[in-house]
């Protein structure tokens, strides 16, 4: 069984409490690491200008406290992975499911499960539907 480094759960732990029990389950399943939970202004903004976000500070769902949007990555990270983002965003997905909670991912943001029809791939992006 798989569990979280220091990093990872420091910054799940300024999610909310849904990311945080999806994801608890989660790495029960499969290795990975949280790269962001709460992002501040100037982080978001930088993730803006470097154009890793579509939207400026205040408007990210990362920028709420707590954060209603995390990023996630396969451990260890190779970002020409494709399958493997896929098959965690799959069981992310499938538990969020599984306990009545609504998510959005960023390789399927209209939740079509087409992620051929994306204008901004966004593989570690998972956020609430609220």
């Amino acid at each position: 069984m798989y569990k979280f480094g220091a990093r990872s759960q420091q910054k799940l732990n300024t999610c909310h409490n849904d990311i945080q029990e999806v994801l608890n389950e989660a790495i029960q399943i499969i290795d990975f690491t949280v790269l962001c939970g709460h992002r501040g202004q100037k982080e978001q903004n930088d993730h803006f200008h470097a154009g890793r976000s579509k939207v400026q500070y205040p408007d990210s769902k990362h920028n709420s406290m707590p954060s209603i949007a995390v990023d996630v990555a396969p451990y260890p990270i190779d970002w020409n992975n494709i399958e493997r983002f896929a098959q965690l965003g799959g069981i992310i997905k499938g538990i969020a499911h599984s306990k009545g909670i609504k998510i959005r991912c960023g390789f399927d943001w209209d939740g079509d499960g087409d992620i051929t029809d994306q204008s901004f791939m966004d593989w570690p992006h998972i956020e609430l539907i609220k």
